[in-house]
């Protein structure tokens, strides 16, 4: 379209201002050929009042442009919208690009996953067997409060089903009445907690060689949050002791004494001994005087007297140093009141002349109940039946060797024990072998291990029907068992057993491809802190210190396994029960089962 031009105007200040700048807007007629030159970077301007003919195509190609522009704002707004309002978040989480694949890495690839397959297989196969023992375990039970005949029928049977093809009567199997043993419930709970460990493994394994790993354990994880191996669980809880305790007041005379006399076996022994010996004591209203260290173990190196007095507060065990210079030259025990009869008081001649060499006087040796000696073992004995029998107005007697005597075994064996009085437990360790136990866990050990008593010396020779010499495949079997319940993470060995067999053991002790360790108390380094407090104290070194040092030990475990008819493990187990660190998981190694293979006698 021809642009028109306007008629010339008078010739003013403002407009001479207007021709100046309509020179700088328009674009004049004589400077095409400038115009025609290139300039890339230059951007050409248009008059304001122009109307061009490629207005249009201009207007057209800044709209589609603007559109490109919305739609690339509008996408990921939209996107994101879909996200929050769908949760696709959960389909993105934990999955990482897979690069393409050499025929190599595809090799290597199958290979992984046959072997997680199998894996997830042999895990499988375990929780086969485990379900099977659950079924046989509820079979044991229903035998142990039903009737002959009363059996549970097996999942794949009816109720109502026949015992038989020939039975003419069809008889209902009804499900026993009887309430199921805690000990029963207790097993129950903490295999079905190793199947959910056990299902959890498998799902990892199966899903191990997807390169899913963080959606694998939130799918894993989907079961509400529980914890197997967190307090809720309370598999191996601590038992609670017992509200109310059967009890009697140990309030002695000050001028009647018993004289303990303990002979059997190791220091084990003697301790029970002596437990018993302060029970009678508590009895029969005496102070209890300590053996010499010249008969009997130096107890005052490994046992807290001072504990014990006040425990009671009063005076209620001296030394034999204390008693010999109550008495002076004037030492005599004026009655044997023998309650083991063969021999009367456990006592031999040699035990007898060593007695005399402490300066003793002995009285008459008689025996409570004579009866007893044709006896194989020993008749169970009451309050009622000692009282009568072993009052005295003497002022020393002694009632011998009490290892063996059976009386009042509950109520002796009670946590805490028989008598009255303010702690916890009144036999235990010394403050130095306690505070050295301390210091091993908190080097070696933590807050969460087992204990093990693994006894080996004497029990290979005395083998019998019940023997409790397990060959060290089976051991390491029940060893796992207990692991497993209790999720510990280390095992503290106490043993008598040759490297040779506790180095088979470790290597067996094998739990989801990794070694428990066994964790054994090392020789005396002078590196090492730990048991600085001993031979500074010059108790290092001594058997019978090392000895309860290694209970003291295990009675700090979270969990502890025992050797059945191990003295060693019954005084550990009574520890724990009045410290109260006895858990529901503490059991005898392979409790309720015998060894796989016995060698015959001699």
């Amino acid at each position: 379209m021809a642009r028109r031009d306007s008629p010339p105007a008078s010739p003013s200040p403002s407009s001479d201002d207007d021709e100046e700048e309509d020179r700088r807007s328009l674009v004049p007629q004589n400077d095409s050929a400038d115009v025609a030159k290139p300039f890339p970077r230059r951007r050409l301007s248009y008059p304001a009042f122009e109307i061009s003919g490629d207005l249009p195509a201009r207007v057209g190609r800044r709209l589609w442009s603007s559109k490109h522009y919305l739609l690339a704002v509008s996408l990921p707004l939209l996107l994101v919208l879909l996200f929050f309002s769908f949760d696709l978040g959960r389909l993105f989480r934990g999955v990482s690009v897979i690069p393409v694949a050499s025929s190599s890495s595809l090799s290597v690839a199958g290979d992984r996953m046959r072997e997680a397959e199998l894996h997830a297989l042999y895990l499988l196969k375990n929780q086969q067997s485990e379900l099977l023992r659950l079924w046989n375990l509820t079979l044991s039970a229903a035998t142990a409060t039903a009737n002959a005949g009363s059996f549970p029928s097996p999942p794949s049977l009816a109720p109502n089903s026949t015992s038989s093809p020939n039975s003419t009567t069809s008889r209902k199997v009804d499900r026993p009445n009887a309430p199921i043993p805690a000990s029963t419930m207790d097993e129950f709970r903490s295999s079905l907690i190793r199947q959910i460990k056990l299902n959890k493994q498998i799902q990892g394994a199966l899903l191990s060689s997807h390169r899913l790993a963080n959606l694998s354990s939130e799918v894993l994880d989907e079961n509400g949050g529980f914890d197997v191996s967190g307090p809720s669980a309370g598999v191996c809880r601590k038992v609670d002791r017992p509200a109310d305790r059967r009890t009697i007041e140990w309030k002695p005379k000050k001028d009647r004494f018993l004289f303990a006399i303990c002979l059997s076996g190791q220091m084990s022994n003697h301790l029970i001994c002596l437990e018993k010996h302060m029970f009678f004591a508590a009895l029969l209203d005496r102070i209890l005087v300590l053996p010499s260290s010249k008969v009997d173990y130096q107890y005052d190196r490994v046992l807290d007297i001072n504990h014990i007095n006040e425990c009671f507060g009063r005076k209620v065990v001296i030394s034999f140093e204390e008693f010999a210079e109550m008495k002076k030259n004037k030492m005599r025990i004026n009655k044997f009141i023998c309650y083991i009869a063969s021999p009367p008081c456990f006592l031999d001649e040699d035990h007898t002349k060593r007695l005399k060499n402490l300066g003793l006087s002995l009285g008459k040796i008689e025996a409570v109940w004579p009866e007893d000696a044709k006896l194989k073992t020993q008749k169970k004995r009451v309050v009622g039946d000692i009282m009568p029998k072993f009052s005295s107005n003497d002022e020393v007697i002694a009632i011998g060797d009490m290892f063996y005597a059976d009386v009042e075994e509950e109520w002796v064996m009670q946590p805490g024990g028989p008598l009255a009085h303010k702690c916890k437990t009144v036999i235990q360790p010394s403050r130095l072998i306690y505070l050295t136990a301390q210091r091993f866990v908190q080097t070696f050990l933590g807050s969460n291990f087992i204990a093990l008593h693994f006894r080996r010396h004497g029990f290979l020779n005395n083998v019998k029907k019940e023997s409790c010499f397990f060959p060290i495949p089976q051991a390491a079997e029940c060893i796992l068992q207990a692991v497993e319940k209790a999720d510990a993470p280390v095992i503290y060995l106490s043993t008598d057993a040759a490297e040779s067999e506790t180095n088979l053991l470790q290597s067996l002790v094998v739990l989801n491809d990794k070694q428990v360790p066994l964790v054994k108390r090392p020789g005396h380094n002078s590196a090492e802190k730990w048991d600085a407090l001993l031979y500074r104290n010059r108790l290092g070194g001594d058997n019978q210190v090392e000895a309860m040092l290694d209970k003291t030990i295990c009675a700090l475990s979270t969990v502890f396994i025992g050797s059945s008819g191990s003295t060693f493990t019954e005084d550990i187990i009574r520890l724990r029960r009045g410290w109260e660190s006895a858990s529901h998981c503490d059991e005898y190694l392979c409790q309720g089962e015998l060894p796989n293979y016995i060698a015959e006698n001699e």
